[in-house]
């Protein structure tokens, strides 16, 4: 298993619960999404996996090692993290922010061309290499945080809310790529309001409300099936044109 997460508890301060005996897991090469309402705690979530939120109890390991016991500059060798916020150094080129995705790495030729496959991949990024990251639009700006986040060709993918605000062509954009990294291979957690689209490309999904409880989880057809979490989202999962 990639990435386990054991009944973690997390919390602001000595009160304020975020995330109370959440249990996941993503397998080699698997696309699991976690979906909710705002404040379900799912970034929270995240960002214990990425050691920068504490761990109350519970335990979250990655390819068997706790993160507890890991610096934040070694689970970034294994795990890239997409934030919410996106995360790019406004100050900087497109050209420059990619390179930075890929400074821990010693083999600068195979870095060479990994940026070239990111450009493949993302095409206005090739267009605005020279151009500062901070007067691309909202979707470029995103396509330019996942190219720099996917150099580091991590063991697995965090994308934190990566279709956020953005017009309806970039969000299939997004989706697309997220689909043609799974078939490929990459395992990804996605975290992601949009229920129906990560509904419809995930192998699995966990569904979590507030504060950070698993209302279920399973594939589509498995939620489908309980009633708590087909009134918790307003929909049946098991209606969605699942396309994995």
């Amino acid at each position: 298993m990639v990435l386990r997460i054991e009944d973690v508890h997390l919390q602001y301060g000595s009160s304020v619960r975020a995330v109370q005996g959440c249990s996941l897991e993503v397998g080699e090469g698997e696309l699991v999404s976690l979906i909710g309402q705002n404040g379900a705690g799912k970034s929270t979530l995240v960002k214990a996996v990425m050691g920068e939120v504490p761990v109350a109890s519970g335990s979250i390991t990655v390819d068997g090692t706790s993160v507890a016991s890991r610096s934040y500059s070694t689970i970034r060798a294994g795990v890239s993290h997409v934030p919410e916020s996106r995360g790019i150094f406004a100050s900087l080129t497109v050209g420059e922010n990619l390179r930075l995705g890929a400074v821990t790495r010693k083999d600068r030729a195979q870095v060479a061309a990994d940026i070239e496959r990111e450009l493949e991949r993302f095409p206005i990024l090739r267009t605005y290499w020279n151009r500062g990251a901070s007067l691309l639009s909202g979707g470029e700006q995103q396509q330019l945080a996942i190219a720099r986040a996917l150099l580091l060709n991590p063991r697995i993918l965090l994308l934190d809310e990566p279709t956020l605000g953005l017009a309806p062509i970039v969000v299939d954009l997004i989706f697309d790529v997220v689909v043609a990294l799974r078939e490929q291979g990459m395992t990804i957690l996605l975290v992601e309001q949009n229920a129906v689209r990560s509904l419809e490309v995930s192998d699995r999904s966990y569904v979590l409300q507030a504060p950070g409880r698993v209302l279920g989880s399973g594939t589509a057809a498995e939620l489908g099936r309980m009633p708590a979490v087909v009134e918790y989202l307003g929909f049946s999962p098991a209606e969605v044109g699942v396309t994995r």
